[in-house]
C-alpha cells in the first residue's frame, strides 16, 4: 500500500519557516511513498515550493510532485505533478515534459477518461467523510473503479485512521491519500 501526503496550508502553515518546521517532524514520524505541496491561496508557491522539496529531499526518497503547475513542477527538478479535475487538458503537456502525472477524480467517468488520455494514477474522491467534499462514495464504490481500471488509484478523502487505510488496501486501491492522516 502506497501512502501519498498532501499539504494543506491550514495545518502545515503558509510561510517557510512554519511549513519547514511542520514537515520535517511530519516525514520524521511517517515513511511516504509520495508527496504533493498543495497551497491554492498563496501568492508565494514558487518559493514555498523550494522550500518543501529541499526539506522533503531531506528527509525522505519520497516522489514530489507540485499541485497544479506543471511547468514549475518541471523547472524546478520534481517527479510530477498532481492535476485537480479540472485540468484533464494538462495531461498531454505535463507527460510530454517527463512528468509523473496524478489527477484528482471523483467519478467512474473521470478515471476513464485520465487512463485513456495517459495519466500515471488518480486520486478518487471522497472515499469518507471529508470537509467540504461532499458525499463519500464508500468502499464498494472503490472496489468497482478498481477492478475496471488499470492505472493505480490512490484512494482520497477521510483517510485519517489505519484502519481505514487497511479498507481500502483490501478494497484494492494501489495506494492512499491524506491531508490530516499524517500530522
Amino acid at each position: 500500500m502506497k501512502s501519498y501526503l498532501i499539504t494543506d496550508p491550514s495545518l502545515y502553515g503558509d510561510d517557510a519557516r512554519t511549513l519547514s518546521d511542520r514537515l520535517e517532524r511530519v516525514l520524521q514520524k511517517h515513511s511516504v511513498d509520495f508527496f504533493c505541496f498543495r497551497d491554492k491561496t498563496t501568492p508565494l508557491y514558487r518559493q514555498l515550493s523550494e522550500t518543501v522539496i529541499q526539506k522533503v529531499r531531506e528527509n525522505s526518497d519520497a516522489k514530489i510532485l507540485l499541485h497544479g503547475d506543471y511547468n514549475l513542477a518541471h523547472t524546478l527538478g520534481v517527479n510530477g505533478v498532481h492535476l485537480a479535475s479540472t485540468q484533464f487538458e494538462s495531461i498531454k503537456s505535463a507527460k510530454d515534459l517527463g512528468l509523473y502525472v496524478i489527477i484528482s477524480t471523483h467519478t467512474h467517468d473521470e478515471v476513464e477518461k485520465a487512463q485513456k488520455i495517459g495519466a500515471d494514477a488518480v486520486t478518487y474522491s471522497p472515499i469518507y467523510e471529508s470537509p467540504n467534499k461532499g458525499n463519500p462514495k464508500g468502499l464498494e464504490d472503490l472496489k468497482l473503479i478498481v477492478d475496471k481500471i488499470s492505472i493505480p488509484i490512490f484512494a482520497l478523502g477521510g483517510i485519517v485512521s489505519q484502519e481505514q487505510i487497511n479498507a481500502v488496501e483490501a478494497a484494492g486501491a494501489y495506494g492512499f491519500a491524506s491531508i490530516r492522516y499524517f500530522i
